[in-house]
């Protein structure tokens, strides 16, 4: 049966023109629905914690020892009408075997203490509420003392009564079992109740110390980051190659907390806050201020008890580094706790400070080559070294990997400063460094610090491979020096007197340090007691300036090596 026809009305003409038109709109922006485009839709999902406000991972996994390899994803999809395909993205695969992060709104996960010296501690699982710092476990014997951990962060003084004022009591650390947080903080799980634990997700540093020593830029820069910088790559036994020295298997950092400072954590010619944020270029600072907001947060007695839970954090404490053998008896650097027991359990790789270094000479516009310089000169020597050729003669380029003409020595005068040479002296040095360095083909530079910015003084430390001058806050300026086969510092003191300041430091660092007495010199392993005579902030110091100029000549020939004092 063939059917009749039925007229076209002006409303299924409307109707026919509209869906042609939709069809032709569709395809013409979208393109053909083919399986082969169904395939290249990808959807990434991230799921975080209730609470969590940072953009940050919610667990610190130990980097595998080599670089994840990089995969790209394959879209093979024509591109739309028009258009062109767009460069492709790289995706990092992510390290294998994630582990989940732990959902504190329905669990409170033990602390795990994942490394400690003295007055330097790396958990995972820190609680904190209404002030006070809580370790959550089933087994408190694991941990050390909290005086080995913490203190009360009082400013520091050489009396008993101070002494016994810095030293903590539960209020500023204690332990809780399991079912004790699950009393404080647990939701009632009966009314599907949450527990009332804010996570501050990724890895924090916590400095609980005064602004007494953070304000000065060597206790700042060449102690307290030193020393952190050197747990955290140890505690997560961290990987730095020599040929990509400028980065770190070791997990980043989101996060410093000062816990007893305010905006005085940094110092007066501006190097502390120059140092850190361009060293950690998206690190959140807080202070005291913002430490005192979480205390106030949780702190009210009419409310039910609250804690802020910390994911990985390492704790540092000036006063409870001297409760340990290194920093407490032989040379009250805090850092020296951190570096040396990374450096016995075999975790501090050689080039462990590089990647800090490296970030903040980049940062002042200093030059590829020049942060090469250290790594360059101790593979030149290592190969010489092993190889041993025959009829060559000894050469700045054999002992110490350069060529005379990169050789810098830099003298850091004092002499505008409190404490400095006698002026008959200071002539005397600087024309005998003028004279050496002519001799040898040698740069010298007579430095004014204050007459520089920072980024001239940090481009000279760069290329240094000798750093002198009078005790002072200047000779900081060595952790941005080069480590080579001859790196020197060379620190003059009025003669008995005697810091281990510059000394420490150079060492940690693989450096050499010679202190100077007028017409003698003190180096490892028979380094001088410390001493502060009348005269050693004066303005009256005596050098003898040939003893400084064979001390350089020796050190740049290749005497002195540095192997014997790692």
């Amino acid at each position: 049966m063939v059917g009749i026809a039925r007229p076209r009305t002006f409303r299924d003409v409307a109707l026919v023109f509209l869906g042609a038109a939709a069809m032709h709109f569709f395809t013409s922006f979208l393109g053909p629905l083919s399986a082969e485009h169904k395939s290249s839709i990808i959807v990434t999902t991230q799921i975080g914690s209730e609470h969590a406000q940072d953009p940050v991972p919610n667990t610190v996994i130990p980097p595998p020892p080599h670089d994840p390899p990089v995969h790209l994803v394959d879209h093979a999809a024509a591109p739309a009408r028009g258009q062109q395909h767009e460069p492709l993205q790289e995706l990092i695969k992510p390290p294998a075997d994630p582990v989940p992060a732990v959902d504190v709104s329905r669990n409170i996960p033990e602390t795990v203490l994942l490394s400690h010296a003295p007055g330097w501690t790396v958990f995972s699982n820190l609680y904190m509420s209404n002030g006070t710092v809580y370790i959550v476990t089933s087994r408190p014997k694991s941990f050390p003392d909290i005086i080995y951990m913490t203190s009360t962060g009082l400013p520091a003084e050489n009396t008993p009564e101070n002494i016994a004022a810095r030293v903590p009591t539960a209020d500023d650390m204690t332990f809780l079992t399991p079912e004790e947080a699950r009393d404080l903080w647990g939701g009632d799980v009966d009314k599907r109740e949450k527990n009332r634990i804010w996570s501050v997700p990724g890895n924090t540093f916590i400095i609980n110390e005064p602004s007494q020593f953070l304000t000065h830029y060597y206790h700042f820069c060449a102690e307290w980051l030193l020393g952190a910088w050197a747990f955290w790559q140890g505690a997560f036994n961290a990987v730095v190659k020599p040929e990509s020295a400028a980065k770190t298997t070791a997990p980043p950092v989101h996060r410093a907390i000062f816990a007893n400072a305010d905006m005085d954590w940094r110092d007066r010619p501006g190097f502390n806050s120059y140092v850190f944020r361009s060293a950690f270029p998206a690190l959140t600072v807080e202070s005291a201020l913002d430490w005192d907001d979480r205390i106030i947060a949780t702190s009210n007695p009419n409310a039910p008890r609250r804690a802020w839970h910390f994911e990985t954090v390492l704790f540092s404490d000036r006063s409870a580094s001297f409760k340990g053998p290194i920093c407490g008896s032989q040379n009250q650097r805090i850092a020296a706790e951190a570096t040396e027991h990374m450096r016995k359990t075999g975790n501090l790789t050689k080039l462990w400070w590089e990647p800090v270094r490296r970030s903040v000479l980049r940062f002042a516009g200093v030059d590829e080559r020049t942060l090469d310089i250290g790594v360059k000169a101790e593979n030149l020597v290592h190969a010489h070294n092993r190889l041993k050729p025959q009829g060559v003669p000894e050469s700045t380029k054999t002992t110490a990997g350069l060529s005379d003409k990169d050789i810098v020595i830099t003298y850091i005068s004092r002499q505008s400063a409190r404490r400095h040479l006698t002026d008959e002296d200071h002539a005397a040095l600087v024309k005998a460094l003028e004279e050496m360095s002519k001799k040898h083909g040698w740069e010298l530079n007579i430095v004014e610090a204050e007459k520089l910015s920072k980024e001239q003084q940090l481009e000279i430390a760069a290329r240094t491979t000798v750093l002198l001058g009078v005790h002072g806050n200047g000779l900081t300026h060595l952790i941005m020096m080069p480590v080579t086969p001859v790196s020197t510092v060379i620190e003059i003191f009025y003669p008995e007197g005697f810091a281990h300041d510059y000394h420490w430091t150079s060492m940690a660092l693989g450096m050499r340090h010679f202190a100077i007495w007028n017409d003698t010199y003190h180096t490892h392993p028979e380094e001088p007691t410390v001493g502060y005579p009348d005269g050693f902030q004066g303005i009256e110091i005596p050098v003898y300036a040939p003893t400084v100029i064979k001390v350089i000549e020796e050190r740049i020939a290749g005497q002195h090596p540095i192997s014997l004092v790692q």
